[in-house]
C-alpha cells in the first residue's frame, strides 16, 4: 500500500499515543480515596484533584487533537529535481 494514501503517519500515531498517556496520567491523578456514609475524607477536594488534574486531561485532549490534524510535509513536492525529472 502507497504510503500517501494513509491517513496518519508514523509521527501522528506517535503524537496520539503520547496524547493518550497524559490524559490517562490525569485520570491517575483525579482517582483515589472517596468518602462514604461513614466516614468524610477531605482528601477528595485537594488541589491536585480538583486543579491539576484536569488541567493535565485538557492538555492531553488538546494534544491528541493536534496529532489528528497534524499533516506531515511531502519532502518529494519541494524538490525541483524531482519535478523536472519526471516531465
Amino acid at each position: 500500500m502507497d504510503k500517501r494514501n494513509l491517513a496518519f503517519g508514523r509521527t501522528n500515531f506517535i503524537l496520539l499515543a503520547v496524547g493518550m498517556l497524559v490524559v490517562i496520567i490525569g485520570f491517575v491523578l483525579m482517582a483515589g480515596g472517596g468518602s462514604d456514609e461513614t466516614h468524610y475524607d477531605p482528601s477528595i477536594f485537594d488541589a491536585m484533584r480538583i486543579k491539576v488534574a484536569p488541567v493535565v486531561c485538557f492538555v492531553g485532549f488538546i494534544s491528541m487533537i493536534y496529532a489528528i490534524v497534524h499533516r506531515q510535509k511531502d519532502s518529494d513536492d519541494n524538490d525541483p529535481k524531482e519535478s523536472k525529472a519526471e516531465q
